[in-house]
């Protein structure tokens, strides 16, 4: 009975949402996300946001409460809504967006320099490619359109190439762009950074054989199963770190990206794990995994 009333409850709010403008959706997941990762909501809040008139907010707090009508309380004292002690968040909120919501601002990427919602420190990058470049490959990309590039390379200078875009990757280093290179006749990656003068070729023709379905690198994938280092004292603190079930982690990864995700995750891949520091709470279970990507010699520890 009580499964039956809680369907009745979801079909009916999934419906009511379904009826509502896209603006007016955006508006209460903000009202939701502000009530449930700060504990409290003004009108002024989503004036300030989203650039409307007090009688819209107004208007658009009543059809959030009128969906949840025990999500919220009002606080005459300080006229400000509170969540409530039964508080359950209307929309889901992965945990990813959530946080970059935090520290960067809810939506507030036109901004020079949004303020994070809650005090919050995270690293700066090094490395920035420049915006012209990304722009130039993103259109490439989404247009599967050849690109005519300058790139400078640690082994053989600068060159001219073109180059076929299959997908950008960000390595929590840097950025880089997999690609089919027409001078070389083999998919590869190329450093953002180390692209210079790029032109799209408009009027060029993408290949069959240029096309990621061809690149063995990028549509193989890789399940690795990452279990607490060996060296760990308490491993039921690491299980608990990475949200581990059954005692393991099982990732996928595509083969191209493989070396440079085991690398940002400080993942040891030694048959005998014998990496040691701080930074090798992860341990690759069975190396063997690696074998024939060709970014696996960036694994720490990992040896053919």
């Amino acid at each position: 009975m009580l499964r039956s009333m809680a369907f009745e409850v979801e079909n009916r709010l999934r419906d009511a949402l379904a009826a509502l403008a896209r603006p007016q959706v955006d508006r209460l997941t903000y009202i939701d996300f502000r009530l449930f990762f700060l504990g409290e909501l003004r009108r002024s809040d989503v004036i300030e946001r989203f650039q409307t008139g007090p009688a819209g907010a107004t208007r658009d707090v009543a059809m959030y409460r009128q969906l949840v009508p025990g999500n919220l309380d009002f606080d005459v004292g300080t006229k400000l809504y509170r969540a409530s002690r039964s508080f359950g968040p209307l929309f889901e909120h992965p945990v990813h967006r959530a946080l970059i919501a935090l520290s960067q601002g809810f939506g507030d990427v036109a901004r020079d320099n949004p303020a994070p919602l809650v005090k919050c420190e995270f690293p700066g990058r090094l490395s920035q490619p420049n915006v012209e470049v990304v722009a130039a490959v993103t259109r490439a990309l989404h247009g599967r359109k050849p690109l005519r590039i300058s790139y400078h390379s640690n082994t053989s200078g600068i060159s001219e190439r073109e180059v076929v875009p299959l997908g950008l990757v960000d390595t929590g280093v840097r950025w880089h762009v997999r690609a089919f290179d027409r001078r070389t006749k083999t998919f590869r990656d190329f450093v953002l950074t180390r692209i210079t003068s790029p032109v799209v070729l408009y009027d060029g023709v993408t290949t069959l054989d240029e096309t990621a379905e061809h690149d063995l690198q990028w549509s193989r994938v890789v399940e690795l199963e990452l279990v607490p280092h060996p060296s760990i004292e308490r491993p039921e603190v690491v299980e608990l770190d990475y949200g581990m079930k059954d005692g393991a982690l099982r990732v996928q990864v595509r083969a191209a990206n493989v070396g440079y995700m085991l690398r940002l995750w400080s993942v040891d891949c030694s048959r005998d794990h014998r990496l040691s520091g701080p930074e090798f709470a992860l341990w690759l279970k069975d190396p063997m995994v690696l074998y024939g990507a060709d970014s696996a010699k960036l694994a720490p520890g990992y040896k053919p």
